[in-house]
């Protein structure tokens, strides 16, 4: 089904397997692996839009393509050819967004490390001094770069929002020597991208990751990694702490919702052209600004 412009797919439909519907990736069962589409659906605040942006899904393919084979790490990719996928895949409309991929047992926790103070952080930190259980200096402003990177996980809701907790209740959740691993892969991976997204004049700002584990144990990096959106990238020549930056991902629309005056609990306000037009441009110029 498209909604909005002939060009968006903003939900797949292949008939004869199993598909659950995620906030924008559709995700086929095929037994042993999974497909997982991406579609043109964008969220915010825990909605998802009833207008798609175009293109989106293969932007952020793409991107997720390029961080897993350039980070190296243990992963779920098995391929993006249409080859090697069912023939019910091998359409048109699916081409370029489409990701064959191990199955895993998903741990419920997402995986969020920080260098800027944004965000659920920034506002945790004004009421407690604290994010996610780690203290940090008085005095910081807003947007301002962290003395270290810090692990903040939240919950994964499967309906509503993601809750920010401890390390310590990411430890009841997963496991002591798990959530161990999981931060330090985590940190390992801001660390190298943030580097890399520096060299090319982009502050990665914080990222969210997920993990999944196979039937033989191994702990392997799933879904998403690195897109607009799930971090955060601010272009470096304007960066300035104490107030919002500019940036590459999804706070555009974030800023557009909060002008409407929409209450973010009733279902959300359709995009004006203006709003999917201007929000596709901040995914193409992540993706140039970063890869060239």
């Amino acid at each position: 089904m498209n909604t909005g412009t002939p060009d968006a797919l903003y939900r797949s439909d292949v008939p004869g397997f199993a598909c659950r519907s995620g906030k924008v990736r559709d995700v086929y069962d095929l037994g042993e692996t999974l497909v997982v589409v991406a579609t043109d659906r964008i969220s915010a605040f825990d909605w998802i839009m009833p207008t798609p942006i175009p293109q989106k899904g293969r932007i952020l393919t793409e991107m997720t393509v390029f961080w897993l084979k350039w980070l190296n790490v243990p992963d779920h990719r098995i391929s993006t050819d249409p080859a090697d996928m069912p023939e019910a895949f091998r359409t048109p409309a699916l081409l370029g967004r489409s990701m064959l991929v191990k199955k895993t047992k998903v741990f419920p926790i997402e995986c969020v490390v920080r260098g800027y103070l944004m965000g659920s952080a920034w506002q945790d930190y004004q009421r407690l001094g604290s994010v996610c259980g780690v203290a940090l200096p008085k005095g910081l402003k807003l947007c301002e770069r962290l003395p270290e990177p810090i692990f903040t996980p939240t919950t994964k809701a499967e309906t509503g929002h993601d809750e920010n907790i401890s390390f310590a209740k990411m430890q009841s959740v997963v496991g002591p020597d798990v959530a161990e691993t999981l931060r330090q892969r985590s940190m390992e991976v801001y660390r190298r991208a943030a580097e890399y997204s520096l060299s090319r004049g982009v502050i990665l700002a914080d990222t969210k990751m997920e993990y999944g584990i196979l039937p033989d144990g191994g702990i392997i990096l799933i879904d998403e990694v690195l897109t607009p959106d799930s971090s955060r990238f601010w272009p470096g020549e304007d960066y300035e702490p104490g107030k919002a930056q500019p940036s590459f991902d999804k706070q555009y629309l974030r800023d557009w919702l909060d002008s409407t005056g929409w209450n973010k609990n009733s279902p959300p306000p359709a995009l004006p052209p203006e709003v999917v037009a201007r929000t596709g441009e901040k995914y193409r110029e992540a993706l140039a600004k970063l890869f060239g």
